[in-house]
């Protein structure tokens, strides 16, 4: 069974996509940071302050592999950095998926992120200035992972609609 990665960076509306995209298809969303909160019952701020990142990238690797390797058809919405860690943008590539790069500009990812800056800890302190330098080099880094997805859809300007609609043609 196929499993539909939807990756990129925080802000790009992975969550939104995937929960209308599966009323839409009838394909259950999983989002791969709730799981793991589940798993260890803890939330992923406290994971990162109680055992730290490398303590959170393994746990992160091991669930996306056990929902990959699942049997049931699932969307799976993936944390920002996954990709980036323990080799997982080579999942991104395997014959079981569909992966799909949710691509925003610096400027769309700024202004859905300064909404609720409150409730993202890497931002939270950040002046408006800081924040966009950080969203832009966050960017610069990651690219090389989230262009190792199958394919790419451009968020900016277009509704959750219209990105699921592009999303379902490319499941066609």
């Amino acid at each position: 069974m196929k499993k539909i990665i939807l990756l990129g960076y925080m802000g790009c509306g992975k969550s939104t996509i995937a929960n209308n995209l599966s009323k839409n298809i009838g394909i259950p969303f999983v989002d791969l940071d709730k799981k793991i909160e589940e798993r260890v019952n803890l939330s992923i701020n406290v994971i990162f302050e109680k055992h730290g990142e490398i303590y959170f990238r393994k746990l992160e690797h091991e669930v996306l592999v056990e929902l990959l390797n699942s049997p049931e058809q699932l969307i799976i919405g993936l944390g920002g950095g996954t990709p980036c860690y323990a080799d997982n943008h080579e999942l991104l590539k395997g014959d079981n998926v569909v992966s799909i790069y949710l691509k925003a500009s610096i400027q769309t990812l700024f202004s859905r992120l300064n909404h609720n800056k409150s409730k993202r800890p890497l931002i939270a302190a950040k002046n408006e200035d800081e924040m966009k330098e950080f969203i832009a080099k966050h960017l610069f880094d990651r690219s090389f992972y989230y262009n190792q997805a199958q394919y790419k859809v451009v968020v900016d300007y277009k509704t959750i609609d219209q990105t699921v609609l592009d999303i379902v043609a490319i499941l066609a």
